[in-house]
C-alpha cells in the first residue's frame, strides 16, 4: 500500500512539474491507459499578420468578376459540346482504326494459308511431271519432231512481250515499226 502512495504522489509531482516546465516533449505515462495532457502545448506562431484594407471598388469588381453573364455561359456550354463531339468522334476512329487492323490481319494470314497452298500443290504437279517421258511420247507416239533452224523466225514487237498471229510474219520479221524507225 505504501508502494501504490509513493507512486500516485511521484505521478502527481511529475505531472505539476511537466506542466510548468514543458519545451514540446511528452511526458512519460505510467499505466496501461494514455490520458489527455493537462496542459497545452505551445505552438510557434509567428505575430499575427494585419489585414489590408480593400477599397470598394475592388470589392465591387471582384465580385463582378464572379459573376457569370448569359453569353459566357452559352459559350461555354457549345465549348463543351464541342469538346463532347470531337471526343465521341475519336473514339468512333479509334474503333474503326482497331477492327480494320484486325481484319487485315485476319486477310493477311488468309494470304498466307493460300500462297502455302499453292506452292505444296505446284511442287506436287512439278515432282509428277516427268519431262523426259513427256519428251518420249511426244517424239515416239505422236510423232512430232523439233524445229528445223529454217522454221524458225525471229521477230521484234515492241508493243507488248508476246505474239497472237492473226496474220503472216513479214519477210524482213518487224511486225510494226514507229514512224522515227521508217526510212
Amino acid at each position: 500500500m505504501a508502494a501504490r502512495q509513493n507512486y500516485s504522489r511521484s505521478r502527481q509531482q511529475y505531472r505539476s512539474r511537466s506542466a510548468e516546465t514543458y519545451t514540446g516533449r511528452q511526458a512519460y505515462q505510467y499505466g496501461n491507459v494514455a490520458t489527455q495532457p493537462e496542459y497545452a502545448p505551445r505552438r510557434h506562431e509567428s505575430p499575427a499578420k494585419p489585414k489590408k484594407q480593400v477599397s470598394n471598388q475592388v470589392r465591387r469588381n471582384r465580385k463582378q468578376a464572379l459573376i457569370m453573364n448569359r453569353t459566357y455561359v452559352v459559350f461555354l456550354a457549345v465549348a463543351a459540346v464541342l469538346a463532347l463531339i470531337v471526343c465521341v468522334n475519336y473514339v468512333k476512329l479509334q474503333s474503326s482504326i482497331t477492327s480494320r487492323s484486325k481484319h487485315i490481319t485476319a486477310m493477311q494470314e488468309e494470304l498466307a494459308n493460300l500462297k502455302e497452298e499453292n506452292t505444296t500443290r505446284y511442287n506436287a504437279v512439278m515432282d509428277s511431271v516427268n519431262l523426259e517421258e513427256v519428251r518420249e511420247k511426244a517424239e515416239g507416239e505422236l510423232g512430232m519432231v523439233y524445229a528445223s533452224p529454217e522454221q524458225i523466225i525471229e521477230y521484234e514487237d515492241p508493243a507488248t512481250d508476246y505474239v497472237k498471229q492473226y496474220e503472216d510474219i513479214p519477210e524482213d520479221g518487224v511486225l510494226a515499226q514507229s514512224d522515227k524507225n521508217k526510212k
